[in-house]
């Protein structure tokens, strides 16, 4: 990784001392590190590092949580949510939603829940912080959860799904992979990847009560498995996992509703190599940036895009720095991208431009034992 100029070295410097401020770690900010944790597929299942984005360094810092095959993290106000990816918890056939509270940038367990069915792979609160959602992958199926207190209710409201696409190797069964919600709160969304479809749902922030709202089908076969909302306000970006397409979408406040937009290829034409799969996005705070990660052949793409239409124009891919990309984010300083490379075991820290949007060619690479989400608190 090339070394940062006296101006960049500033210019991060500062940036990281407003983001330790903020944080909710405990760290001093005068020492100018961010507690993150990492989301590990271990029976270690959160990890605990300190970043320094002066020198992009991310030190580990022992385990946080020994809660077991953590899928996903969230971050609402002072309290860390967790999803297990389970095919049995507490003697019943689900996996587990736990909660812990952040103080002094360790993890104190608060509650753990039975999610929907078993596989639970994502978890995301409101933005309220006091409704929580979690999608169950094996389990076709998704639970809502009330919080007080960082503390989590049993599950409110449950769906198991029941549709399947045309790809008989991934998509015999419903498979839910991600929650969401909608920018104004009103809409919550479940993508579910082996249904073709992202379930569109009215929910009560104050039950955690969804009420059927819609459903948006996506291309047959492609396998949508993420979604995330640019911050114009109507345009989202879903990832399709199975064709490695990502479908821009307008976004409805009225009624929640999805409707295509553009379709992008993440593939070169032609494309003959090993079997690749869309992973995740990454949005910059102002818009003007989106990334989307791939496997198979394992790289990040990095597009421009129109703040007023969400439209996206390609910049250049480049590599994840190791295998099976699983999760990437940016650091609170937006100089960095880190991406957790599931099957290499490390961390992968990336320079990028904030002028350009590019992100460097050669990066630095961090064991971590399965890494599956990485969190900045």
């Amino acid at each position: 990784m090339t070394h940062l100029n006296r101006r960049d070295f500033l210019c991060a410097a500062s940036a990281a001392t407003l983001a330790t401020a903020a944080s909710r770690s405990g760290l001093a900010a005068a020492a100018g590190r961010t507690r993150v944790f990492i989301g590990s597929h271990t029976s270690n299942g959160i990890l605990k590092y300190d970043w320094d984005p002066t020198e992009a360094k991310l030190t580990p810092a022992g385990v946080a949580a020994q809660v077991s095959t953590v899928a996903w993290l969230d971050l609402a106000h002072d309290f860390v949510f967790s999803a297990s990816e389970l095919d049995t918890f507490q003697g019943k056939p689900t996996g587990e939603v736990a909660s812990f509270r952040v103080s002094g940038g360790e993890l104190q367990p608060l509650s753990a829940r039975n999610s929907a069915g078993t596989g639970t792979c994502h978890v995301a609160t409101d933005r309220t912080g006091r409704v929580l959602i979690s999608a169950d992958y094996t389990g076709g199926s998704a639970a809502s959860f009330r919080i007080e207190d960082g503390n989590l209710s049993e599950a409110v409201w449950t769906e198991h799904y029941t549709e399947h696409g045309p790809k008989a190797d991934r998509q015999e069964a419903a498979h839910a992979h991600f929650a969401s919600f909608s920018p104004n709160n009103r809409f919550a969304y479940i993508n579910d990847l082996g249904g073709d479809s992202i379930h569109i749902y009215r929910f009560n922030a104050v039950t955690a009560e969804l009420t059927r709202a819609g459903i948006h089908h996506g291309a047959p076969g492609s396998g949508p498995r993420t979604l995330h909302f640019h911050p114009n306000g109507h345009t989202a970006y879903c990832m399709n996992e199975l064709v490695s397409t990502v479908d821009v979408l307008d976004w409805r406040k009225i009624d929640g509703s999805l409707t295509l937009v553009d379709r992008v290829e993440l593939l070169p034409a032609g494309y003959s190599g090993p079997t690749s799969t869309g992973c995740d996005t990454v949005i910059t705070r102002d818009g003007r940036f989106v990334y989307f990660a791939n496997r198979g052949d394992n790289f990040l793409y990095a597009f421009k895009a129109d703040f007023a239409t969400g439209k996206l124009t390609p910049i250049k891919r480049s590599s994840c720095g190791g295998k099976t990309p699983r999760n990437f984010t940016l650091d609170p300083t937006e100089r960095w991208m880190l991406v957790a490379n599931q099957d290499s075991n490390w961390i992968s820290i990336f320079r990028r431009d904030p002028v350009s949007g590019e992100l460097a060619e050669e990066g630095r690479n961090v064991d971590a034992e399965i890494p599956m989400r990485i969190l900045f608190v």
